[in-house]
């Protein structure tokens, strides 16, 4: 079958090894005579797909045993209110540097949880203007974000996919000074594109998605020490502690997600790992950002260029009824999702690890085309 060139932001385009194993395995898995959606969570069949699909992060990532590794369920926006509930303690301040549209949600989550503990939240926000109008265009310089002894944690979004603003060093290093305070990171969008020192972090966790599996689950990984610290006070399904104390099995997870999160990992590992994914995912971002810097009368990045995400590429065009033909002429010739967030409008290539250079070639190649017949 012919495949269409997918730039959708999540859910996103899954690589098509993973994709056929999966069809291959459908209705036979492992020899077992049934599907894997079909098997206990507790069985060995599946319980050697969950070990695999954690095996594989730490691999990937060179996670060390003094974290974990869990996969959980309802998306990263359950783990905005689920963060504070477990890290924010009475008397104690979270801070959030808001970059864009989830880490203002995610903000939003905290103040909630805050107003009901007695705790705080504080907010680095340059977000101008308001409603739609209100734009993300960087991300801060280290001095511009202050934290203090007994913080709770600094939360951050990695990648904002919606305004395409990203840390594009390790986000680690943009915060030296944060000495105690665990750094959090929202990292849904740019999960696993290039290699980070983990152990940098407090935790990291990404709704699978858009850059390594199809909805349902959560890769998270957290330092032992920042989950002894967490409240027992709460209900234990709410409890990251309850999850890593029972590999992530303590209820029936989505099996089939994380199945195909496996797939995935496994076919990451064989594109060389995140050292070889990180060299394919810069050029793809370099092809279509030199289309649009090198049309610079007709293309327009809203991002500061130092900010500029290396998976979704945000873009405009002179008017909003040329971005409408765009993509309506884009979708003629199979190209689909470059349709902006219906909160900034505008244009969108979502280019995660496994929309390949060959597609990214064919869309640089229409928007050349396109500028020049206009």
């Amino acid at each position: 079958m012919k495949r269409t060139v997918n730039f959708n932001a999540g859910p996103a385009t899954l690589p098509l090894p993973a994709l056929e194993r999966a069809r291959d395995e459908f209705l036979d898995f492992a020899g077992s005579g049934m599907s894997v959606m079909e098997h206990s969570h507790r069985g060995k069949e599946y319980e050697a797909v969950h070990n695999e699909a954690i095996a594989l992060v730490r691999e990937l990532l060179g996670v060390p045993e003094s974290y974990e590794v869990l996969l959980l369920q309802g998306g990263a926006t359950a783990l905005f209110a689920l963060i504070p509930m477990n890290f924010l303690e009475k008397g104690k301040t979270a801070r959030y540097v808001v970059t864009g549209a989830w880490g203002q949600k995610a903000l939003g989550e905290a103040k909630l949880v805050a107003g009901m503990s007695g705790a705080e939240t504080a907010a680095w926000n340059l977000g101008v203007g308001e409603g739609k109008d209100k734009s993300y265009t960087r991300v801060p310089a280290p001095s511009e974000v202050k934290v203090e002894a007994g913080d709770a944690y600094l939360h951050i979004t990695s990648n904002e996919t919606i305004h395409g603003v990203a840390f594009n060093v390790d986000p680690s290093r943009a915060f030296p000074a944060t000495g105690a305070v665990p750094l959090v990171a929202d990292m849904s969008s740019d999960f696993l594109w290039r290699p980070f020192d983990v152990t940098k972090f407090g935790m990291v966790y990404a709704g699978a998605q858009k850059n390594i599996g199809p909805s349902g689950v959560v890769v998270a990984v957290v330092s032992k020490e920042l989950l002894e610290r967490g409240r027992k006070d709460i209900p234990k399904i709410f409890q990251f502690r309850t999850h890593a104390e029972n590999r992530s099995l303590y209820n029936t997870p989505p099996t089939f997600g994380v199945y195909m999160v496996r797939n995935v990992l496994s076919w990451l590992k064989g594109q060389g790992g995140l050292a070889g994914m990180e060299k394919i995912n810069r050029k793809k971002a370099a092809r279509l950002y030199g289309v649009i810097d090198g049309n610079a009368k007709f293309f327009r990045s809203p991002v500061e260029r130092e900010s500029r995400s290396v998976m979704n590429v945000v873009f405009r065009l002179p008017a909003p009824e040329l971005e409408e033909r765009f993509i309506a002429e884009a979708k003629n010739q199979g190209m689909i999702g470059l349709k902006g967030h219906r909160s900034v409008g505008g244009v969108r290539a979502s280019i995660y690890n496994a929309v390949s250079y060959e597609w990214v070639e064919k869309l640089a190649a229409f928007m050349e085309a396109f500028a020049r017949a206009k």
